[in-house]
């Protein structure tokens, strides 16, 4: 058993209810299972994202990203185009997925601390009609940037485009309506905000959107049509074997955020660990690598110090020794390493971090 926190964008710490939640063993035929579990997590789900009707949620095995494939490979036609908007790993990826199902398309790319213009993207619309669908990342965790969702989902109802939003380390734990941004198809994953565990994600879509996807699939094991459809006339049944242990412990996280106060609420603790964490951070000599108005409350990319003997390995190792564990950086021209802000994390938590870091600047004596 580890006894450290996890201070990275999921998987996360998880509370002890959560984790006892997988203790029991379920039937994947059980109306107990299926009715009472899966089809209150998709109820719940949409009712977390939109207050508005027209709404559905399928939940799909595997990674975020077998998420992101399943829809993008679902719901978009051989016959339409895809604009990507990319300034990081994770646009990137959905750039790959594309490149992988052979879906025409259109990148837009910035570097990672960049911020996605509207502009541009507006420009692009206007000269490409062959563009039906728009796809970006709200928080990119390669830096922890909030990207304009709202603004490009404006540009979606504008120029009459599908909008697909990948908010895998944000739902939950940003406050916003898929309605009210004009977002069509969102899709994130069961070990981020909402601090379950991993082993499956889903996608929240509007239902005629989904509904009309039948046989546009490039995957048998990943086509959200058939996945659901099979849910929506089986009572909450998936396809294949369900990761039933991951479900129910969800099903409790997802309880937990209502207790919390649902989204609002967990949105606020999320600002103040940040808060905490970088006001505490800089004291100590580190700097963000972003600039405080992208910045989004779910993880924080500090630049390496310049210190002779400073190595990340070692900090993290020490970290690690004494409860923590952060995350390497990922961007290519900043050499920087990551602290995340979500999951069972509190103030007390942060103020403990920031003695551990302030108790180990081993490299500073080198200087």
């Amino acid at each position: 058993m580890n006894d450290y926190l996890l201070l990275t964008p999921g998987p996360l710490s998880t509370s002890d209810t959560v984790k006892k939640a997988m203790l029991k063993d379920w039937c994947t035929w059980d109306d107990e299972y299926n009715q009472g579990v899966v089809q209150a997590i998709r109820a719940k789900l949409v009712a977390l994202a939109t207050a508005h009707p027209g709404y559905t949620s399928v939940l799909m095995q595997g990674s975020g990203t077998a998420s992101v494939e399943s829809a993008l490979g679902s719901l978009i036609k051989s016959s339409d185009k895809l604009l990507v908007i990319n300034n990081g790993a994770y646009g990137e990826r959905i750039g790959e997925i594309a490149t992988y199902l052979n879906i025409n398309t259109h990148i837009i790319n910035y570097t990672e601390t960049q911020l996605p213009n509207v502009t541009d993207i507006e420009a692009v619309l206007l000269n490409d009609s062959d563009i039906t669908h728009i796809a970006m990342v709200h928080c990119e965790t390669t830096t922890g940037m909030l990207n304009p969702a709202e603004a490009v989902g404006q540009l979606a109802k504008t120029y009459n485009k599908v909008f697909v939003l990948d908010a895998m380390s944000s739902f939950g734990g940003i406050p916003f309506d898929l309605a009210d941004w004009h977002v069509d198809v969102m899709i994130s994953s069961a070990n981020k905000c909402i601090q379950g565990v991993p082993g499956f994600g889903f996608v929240i879509c509007k239902q005629h959107i989904i509904a009309q996807s039948e046989g546009v699939s490039r995957s048998l094991s990943l086509d959200l049509f058939a996945q659901w459809h099979c849910m929506e006339k089986n009572n909450g049944k998936w396809r294949f074997t369900s990761p039933t242990h991951v479900v129910r412990a969800f099903y409790q996280a997802l309880v937990e955020l209502e207790e919390e106060g649902g989204i609002t609420e967990r949105y606020k603790r999320y600002k103040e660990n940040q808060h905490i964490l970088v006001a505490g951070m800089k004291k100590l000599g580190f700097s963000p690598l972003l600039n405080t108005s992208v910045h989004s409350p779910i993880i924080t990319s500090f630049l390496s110090p310049t210190g002779q003997g400073y190595d990340f390995k070692t900090f993290y190792n020490t970290l690690k020794n004494q409860g923590f564990v952060i995350y390497p950086g990922k961007v290519s021209d900043a050499d920087c390493f990551r602290i995340g802000n979500i999951g069972h994390v509190f103030a007390a938590d942060m103020h403990r971090l920031i003695d551990a870091v302030a108790s180990n600047l081993y490299w500073q004596d080198t200087v």
